[in-house]
């Protein structure tokens, strides 16, 4: 596909993903959910070990996806994932009970898988413009 005339691939207007591309952002998304909520067990386990364990891989997983598809969205959907399983299992339930506790592994988790997913969507690779690696206006 030729953007002969049309100006940079970046001006134009955004198109609806395929449905294939769709079904590959729900299923990072869940991917996302899963690996939160094991590392939120893991890390509580095994504080050193286990912690460090859960973001590597946390940081695989946002990374993966970014690659695998091409594009920064691919890190985003697992993030999101990620963040919505982890906010979930941070709040407290009526009886009282959480599966996050006091501890300082906890806050290491959130906020090292964080900043994680800003460095691995900002790493990932991002929309670039077809053709050649020679300048566009040649």
């Amino acid at each position: 596909m030729s953007n002969a005339g049309r100006g940079s691939a970046l001006a134009q207007p955004l198109q609806r993903p395929s449905a294939g591309r769709m079904a590959a952002y729900v299923g990072l998304f869940l991917l996302g959910a899963i690996v939160g909520l094991a590392g939120t067990l893991v890390q509580a386990a095994w504080f050193p070990g286990g912690l460090l364990l859960a973001l590597a891989g946390a940081a695989g997983l946002f990374l993966g996806g970014a690659y695998a598809l091409g594009s920064r969205a691919g890190a985003v959907a697992p993030v999101a994932g990620w963040m919505i399983a982890i906010v979930l299992l941070i709040t407290s339930r009526p009886e009282g009970d959480f599966l996050f506790g006091a501890g300082g592994g906890s806050w290491l988790f959130l906020l090292g898988g964080m900043a994680l997913a800003v460095i691995c969507a900002t790493l990932g690779p991002g929309r670039q413009p077809e053709g050649g690696p020679a300048r566009l206006g040649k």
